[in-house]
């Protein structure tokens, strides 16, 4: 990163787009605690967090999805999304190892708010299913939800619409327009240009470490130094 600088507004969603090595995946590890960074400030809602680890980053608010996908492949549907549940827990280490009664309460309480969450995102009947037997789309999709569960005001999403087909990419999209009347912000990096202008409110394109965009889509659309980075020098030129 070389002095990138932006701002999501709340409720809205933004993406970050940009070629292959511009330094998106990285600028998300910097934002969730990953990656520390050699030098600037992360915000988020008014504090520094850039020195916290990725944990309690989690727990004042920020989750994530990743480019490659990190279900519990032994582990149901539901079961996924009650791990990110947990962290919202209140149990403890010791109660929980002793399995007292407290705990089995919790835990109810934590299945029927997860299932809640996935029928508001229209994936309910995925829940029994182990998630090895689930097709990528619907893979993707818990996962997803599964972050969602942490209970965050900001969402980052890591190329979500990767390796779908039209279908489940459409109904991608439909999925993070629903999380965003959650109200919840959303911030993603993605390659699909129709997904990421018909969604965004804004965008920022990155390159090679810098941002050389940071506009409405229309406008981004338009920008000659965001042409010319995709579809080249001579091809910007004769456009």
């Amino acid at each position: 990163m070389d002095d990138v600088s932006f701002s999501v507004k709340e409720g809205h969603i933004k993406a970050v787009i940009g070629p292959n090595g511009a330094g998106k995946t990285t600028l998300f590890n910097l934002l969730s605690g990953f990656l520390k960074p050699d030098g600037g400030t992360v915000i988020f809602e008014g504090s520094a967090i850039h020195n916290l680890p990725s944990y309690r980053i989690a727990a004042r608010g920020m989750a994530r999805t990743f480019q490659h996908m990190k279900l519990f492949p032994k582990m149901t549907a539901l079961e996924n999304v009650m791990v990110g549940r947990h962290i919202r827990g209140k149990a403890g280490f010791i109660p929980s190892m002793l399995n007292l009664p407290s705990t089995w309460t919790e835990e109810t309480r934590i299945r029927e708010e997860s299932l809640e969450l996935m029928e508001r995102l229209e994936i309910a009947e995925l829940a029994d299913g182990e998630a090895t037997n689930l097709a990528y789309g619907q893979q993707r999709m818990v996962e997803l939800c599964r972050a969602l569960a942490c209970g965050p005001r900001l969402l980052l999403l890591d190329e979500p619409a990767a390796g779908l087909n039209m279908r489940e990419t459409a109904d991608m999209a439909d999925m993070i327009a629903r999380i965003r009347d959650m109200n919840v912000t959303v911030l993603l990096v993605e390659h699909d240009m129709s997904l990421v202008m018909n969604i965004s409110d804004e965008v920022a394109v990155l390159c090679y470490g810098q941002k050389i965009a940071d506009d409405v889509p229309l406008s981004v659309q338009k920008n000659p130094e965001v042409i010319r980075v995709y579809l080249g020098e001579e091809d910007a030129e004769n456009s």
